[in-house]
């Protein structure tokens, strides 16, 4: 593998929406490679209960919080939507054609981690911060049922999802009304 790819890692994941666990994994990916594609799974998944954001919106989300950051340079992040396919085998090569070429994935999913590391790709898992609460399904289900959200993430992506009407729409997803 050429140098240059390993100077650039991947970060997959949902971002449904971005968190404070995120931001903590950009960092930590940061300070591994040079540069870093967060690629935005199902990317063509939205208004669902486990998905309620576009691609468009958690691009937003992402990157005015990265921008936001004083500690990242933004110049050194690739942010790209990529869609599910129904063939898991494939998948991964799905996102090789959509994205830069890249040496490393960071992930803490384990079916993620297990289809790259069989196509011989070096997997980092990066130490949760705070996973007993930073989770996206955390922040949903507080968003959902009213309760305090806004703490487990940034405050761009918290002024995003009051911007685009996010809380009523989860409700909404939810069934528990606006």
């Amino acid at each position: 593998m050429p140098t240059s790819i390993v100077l650039r890692g991947a970060f997959i994941g949902r971002f449904q929406p971005f968190h404070l666990g995120h931001l903590a994994t950009v960092k930590y990916a940061l300070n591994s490679v040079h540069e870093l594609i967060i690629v935005i799974g199902s990317a063509q998944k939205s208004h669902e209960p486990r998905n309620p954001f576009t691609a468009g919106e958690r691009i937003e989300m992402i990157r005015d919080s990265l921008q936001a950051d004083k500690e990242i340079s933004i110049d050194k992040i690739f942010l790209i939507p990529v869609p599910d396919i129904e063939i898991h085998g494939l998948w991964t090569r799905q996102v090789d054609l959509l994205v830069p070429r890249y040496g490393v994935i960071f992930t803490n999913d384990r079916f993620t981690r297990q289809l790259y590391i069989e196509r011989g790709f070096k997997v980092k898992e990066p130490t949760m911060f705070r996973r007993e609460e930073l989770s996206a399904t955390e922040v949903r289900t507080r968003i959902a049922n009213g309760k305090e959200w806004k703490e487990l993430v940034t405050f761009q992506t918290a002024t995003i999802i009051e911007q685009i009407g996010g809380v009523e729409r989860i409700r909404h997803l939810n069934n528990l009304g606006l």
